[in-house]
């Protein structure tokens, strides 16, 4: 998975905001624990968050399944000057060395999990290696924004490297949705195409904390994207914040 996408990934999610979204987290952690000294970066990608908590001088695991993500997400660590530990893993099958004192996983990745019984699996792997009493936090994306904002829409999204057309195919039945990627890259005014194929599935509030506590995680609190309030009916992505029990 993200063979092709990896090199693109950051031109089209160049919108994310990690330098304030780590500082929402940070908030996170200082609310309702402390920092961590030793965080897991679950599903890290191109290192975008790793790279922000380990210039907070926090020490940080990015696990993620892609080789080429990681191979961008090391890159650009060295580049900075940063010394993050990247470790190439299913999160189904987490194995780190020992144990961490937080946890995160961001920008719907979790979503990227489309069987029950793995999207299980991965948070039971993340627990089983994270202290009692500490913190796993995450994110995932809502049916509302698979239906309604996703759905079976087109999107381009262009810029001075490239040209992406994003289309998508919502299964309601399913709660998932097929994205497909065409990306052309510039090459001096020629172009080069490459193709992804994602799907992502939406889980319900009662699916997601069955999983959380079988995996021995109790939720502290739920708000809506970036905000320390309950989530809208139209939120298009939701903040957990659990702890280890």
């Amino acid at each position: 998975m993200y063979e092709e996408f990896a090199e693109f990934y950051d031109s089209l999610t160049d919108d994310v905001g990690y330098e304030k979204r780590t500082k929402y987290i940070c908030s996170l952690f200082n609310r309702f624990d402390r920092m961590p000294t030793l965080l897991l970066d679950a599903a890290c990608g191109t290192g975008g968050f790793s790279n922000e908590f380990a210039e907070l001088n926090v020490s940080v695991i990015g696990v993620d399944m892609s080789c080429q993500m990681l191979s961008v997400a090391t890159q650009k660590s060295k580049d900075l000057g940063l010394d993050v530990l990247y470790l190439c893993q299913d999160l189904t099958e987490l194995d780190l060395y020992g144990t961490v004192d937080g946890a995160i996983c961001c920008l719907d990745s979790l979503n990227h999990i489309t069987g029950y019984s793995d999207f299980k699996k991965a948070i039971s792997r993340i627990s089983l290696f994270l202290e009692k009493d500490r913190l796993f936090i995450f994110d995932v994306n809502t049916d509302y924004k698979h239906k309604y904002v996703l759905g079976n829409n087109t999107f381009v999204i262009e810029n001075d490297e490239l040209y992406c057309v994003w289309q998508n195919e919502y299964n309601g039945e399913e709660r998932t949705v097929d994205i497909s990627l065409d990306i052309f890259k510039n090459h001096g005014g020629k172009y080069t195409r490459n193709s992804e194929y994602i799907t992502e599935r939406s889980y319900n509030s009662e699916e997601i904390e069955s999983a959380l506590k079988k995996a021995g995680l109790k939720v502290e609190a739920v708000f809506g994207d970036m905000t320390n309030t309950a989530p809208k009916e139209t939120e298009e992505r939701i903040i957990y914040v659990t702890r280890k029990v």
